[in-house]
């Protein structure tokens, strides 16, 4: 696709370096016909937002056969002296492979992003190192058409929990079978305040046709779990053997832990030590299910690299994570 250069100039009004930015995007364009520009609003990590660049295409890698990548690039109102910001950019058939230089949530990182030094540094470069890199480690992985359905139907699921709609007991498919009155299970990891809220929370739209408020640990408080036991409620199982969580549609985790903490990496350590003995089990008992792990904003990110690549089964989970503020 050939690129509008004097349209694209005129939307490039606010960078600090368009002349210099329009001539590389010229050389990537040259290399990489099939990509195609626009301008969009990117949402960074502070919540903040901005109208920038972005290129989406696909790059070619070999690993037995060759395949083609998609990726979407966005490139900062002070690039070149800023290197881009990289994503996957996959199909509804793809599923991420996180790993060393691709997070959950598709973004890529590379030592060459890393060492961004203007001029050495090119965008044509980039895409150089991040096809050996792919080659070295493949980013994504083919969903199964019975896989992509359920992950479809899980997406849907979980939506309609987030939007707090409660119809949702009359049908659920199950391997591409339809039964009815069958178990929408949701489980709750951890019985401190903020599981019990989520555990209450599910009963009360109706969410669920169970809830299992599953405590793992041995000394927790026994206030909140006394009132639930004292209500009663039909829907809402107290247990601490984890197989009463066998096939959840959605796991929630509320859990975390400080330990004998006292700096930062303590903290991060503790809760991976946590969670690698929670998740294996999980994932044992309920294979097909979500995972929604409510996490403190500094760990979410840490957590999500260094304990669910190494645990989760890549085709199995989906995972989100959910910032709250304590």
């Amino acid at each position: 696709m050939a690129l509008a250069e004097e349209a694209l100039r005129k939307r490039l009004g606010k960078y600090k370096f368009r002349d210099l930015t329009i001539e590389e995007l010229k050389n990537v364009n040259k290399t990489y016909p099939n990509f195609t520009f626009s301008m969009s609003t990117y949402t960074f990590k502070d919540g903040s937002q901005k109208d920038l660049l972005n290129f989406s295409g696909t790059i070619p890698v070999k690993y037995g056969n060759s395949y083609n990548i998609p990726i979407r690039l966005w490139i900062l109102d002070s690039h070149p002296f800023a290197p881009p910001i990289c994503f996957l950019k996959p199909t509804a058939n793809m599923g991420i492979s996180v790993g060393k230089h691709v997070d959950a949530h598709g973004r890529i990182y590379l030592p060459y992003l890393q060492n961004w030094n203007h001029p050495k540094s090119t965008v044509i470069g980039l895409i150089k190192e991040m096809i050996a890199k792919f080659e070295e480690e493949p980013p994504l992985y083919s969903l199964s058409s019975s896989d992509a359905a359920r992950q479809s139907e899980l997406l849907s699921y979980i939506a309609k929990i987030t939007e707090g709609e409660t119809d949702m007991k009359s049908k659920s498919k199950i391997d591409g079978g339809e039964t009815e009155g069958c178990f929408n299970k949701i489980t709750v990891v951890g019985a401190g305040e903020l599981g019990i809220a989520c555990a209450l929370a599910v009963a009360a739209k109706g969410a669920a046709d169970k809830v299992v408020l599953f405590d793992p640990s041995e000394g927790a408080a026994k206030g909140g779990t006394m009132d639930l036991e004292i209500f009663a409620l039909p829907n809402v199982e107290i247990s601490k053997d984890v197989s009463d969580s066998a096939d959840s549609k959605v796991v929630v985790l509320t859990v975390n832990s400080l330990g004998n903490a006292q700096t930062y990496l303590d903290v991060i350590q503790s809760n991976v030590d946590l969670f690698r003995g929670i998740i294996p089990a999980i994932s044992h008992y309920s294979q097909n299910a979500v995972l929604l792990v409510a996490s403190h904003p500094a760990l979410s990110r840490t957590l999500s690299l260094r304990v669910f690549s190494l645990l989760l089964p890549r085709q199995k989970k989906i995972v989100y994570f959910v910032w709250y503020k304590s």
